[in-house]
């Protein structure tokens, strides 16, 4: 007999797992939070997007400095304290998991610190810290056990000094050469916080471009950019081989015009991520995981398993915070009777560089690969007055429309602020906008979210601050 019973257990306390239990018990269903860590919040909060953006946000302010020059303001070079700025970081990362502490005091969620494994289908294990372990059972469970880096065994040399992004975000030093393995957002986020703070940054990218999922026009004024910040990109380039020497982190790279063998300081391996489904004694129950080990689940969160719910990373991509977040109201939802599912068409993806990039709905690449009749239309930035006052004139909006019904079915931003304004392109897209929706819409001047209304404008014939003769036809 288990030592403890509860309706609803919730096992992990990421960006899916406290949002669930917050759920559950908003609807007044009994719920306890599991979670391993030290601190509530998963990975996004202590070892991910939360402690990444303050870093990033420090990124920003030393290249702001540095550009401030070409409007007739010099500051002088700053000084770097790694003390304090991993002090801040660390901050803003206590203050957020407190937060979610209070907020289950507040809820009456049980925040339990231990780890849960599956005995069966209605009964976990729990191992303390302490070496101490207890039983409970539950009516259903929630798993929302999130992933962690991959790190290929070619790269697991047994040596601190090669990284993963949990490793990279402790800022241990600022090495005087890095090496980043993998050009995807994860890598150029970190390359940018080294970049700022002073280290030589290599990105080593195996494909044709930066950041592959995303359309090339919007990667373009990116790669630029950080052409000018990174010490060099390397793409169509394999590292084949890492070797550790008293001198540095000795790297084999496979590609053409590359230097064979490089020595760098440090070495950050993002090459993706893992789902934490591995040691969960999930063979003890009837879920079924896949080939990638993702948790197989329904548009209800529903595993095989009628006792288990799966939500956020483990359950399949994107592997996004706010995808798990969503997942949670709806696997809630599901235990209520609630007639939902996951059905957003709209998953907004951010990459948090200078500039930052951000995307929803079909990319132009998905467009046309599925032969969609669309019509797309990029509005420069370098015609948006607010942007011309940023000085940051190298950014794009691009609308993407269905031509049968006019709706709105992708957009696509880079430039300060991305992040920000792609909102507005998931609501539009998930409310089924037209681009006259938009185009119609006052948006306030000046700013860059007028870029959305010309772009919308641009579809429909021809914005206010850009103009494209139209082609003549014979």
């Amino acid at each position: 007999m288990a030592d403890m019973h509860i309706q609803l257990a919730v096992l992990g306390g990421g960006p899916g797992g406290y949002p669930a239990a917050f759920a559950a018990a908003d609807h007044g269903m009994q719920a306890v939070l599991i979670d391993e860590g030290s601190k509530p919040g998963g990975v996004c909060l202590n070892r991910g997007c939360i402690p990444s953006k303050a870093l990033l946000h420090v990124a920003k302010l030393l290249h702001e400095a540095e550009e401030a020059a070409e409007c007739g303001v010099v500051f002088q070079k700053p000084v770097i304290d790694l003390d304090k700025l991993r002090s801040f970081k660390n901050g803003v990362v206590g203050s957020l998991s407190g937060g979610i502490e209070s907020l289950c005091r507040a809820r009456g969620v049980e925040l339990i610190r231990a780890r849960g494994t599956f005995v069966n289908s209605r009964e976990l294990l729990l191992q303390y810290p302490d070496g101490t372990s207890k039983t409970l059972s539950f009516d259903h469970c929630i798993i929302a056990t999130g992933s962690q880096p991959a790190m290929p065994p070619i790269f697991n040399i047994g040596d601190n000094r090669v990284m993963d992004s949990t490793g990279a975000l402790e800022l241990q030093d600022i090495p005087q050469r890095l090496l980043v393995i993998g050009g995807g957002y994860i890598g150029l986020e970190m390359g940018t916080v080294y970049a700022a703070l002073g280290s030589k940054v290599s990105v080593v990218e195996m494909t044709a471009g930066l950041l592959p999922g995303a359309d090339r026009d919007l990667v373009t004024p990116l790669q630029k950019r950080l052409a000018q910040a990174f010490h060099a990109i390397h793409l169509n380039t394999k590292v084949a081989k890492l070797e550790a020497t008293p001198e540095g982190i000795v790297a084999s790279l496979e590609g053409e015009g590359v230097e064979p063998r490089q020595t760098f300081d440090r070495v950050l391996v993002s090459v993706g991520r893992r789902p934490n489904s591995r040691g969960l004694g999930l063979e003890n129950t009837q879920a079924q995981i896949d080939e990638k080990g993702f948790i197989r689940i329904d548009k209800n969160q529903r595993t095989s398993d009628p006792l288990l719910l799966a939500i956020g990373d483990i359950a399949g991509e994107p592997m996004l915070a706010h995808k798990a977040s969503r997942e949670a109201r709806i696997a809630v939802e599901t235990l209520l009777g609630e007639p939902v599912e996951f059905d957003n068409i709209a998953i907004p993806a951010v990459v948090f560089t200078d500039p930052e990039l951000a995307w929803a709905g079909i990319t132009e690449a998905e467009a046309k690969a599925q032969n969609r009749d669309v019509t797309v239309y990029r509005f420069p930035w370098a015609a948006s007055g607010r942007a011309q006052t940023l000085a940051r004139t190298e950014g794009l909006t691009k609308i993407i429309v269905e031509n049968t019904k006019q709706r709105v079915i992708g957009v696509g931003l880079v430039g300060p602020g991305a992040g920000e304004m792609i909102a507005e392109g998931v609501l539009a897209i998930e409310m089924g906008a037209t681009a006259r929706d938009i185009a119609d819409s006052i948006h306030a001047h000046p700013t860059l979210s007028e870029t959305l209304m010309e772009a919308a404008e641009g579809i429909l014939g021809q914005p206010t601050h850009a103009f494209k003769p139209k082609k003549k036809h014979a």
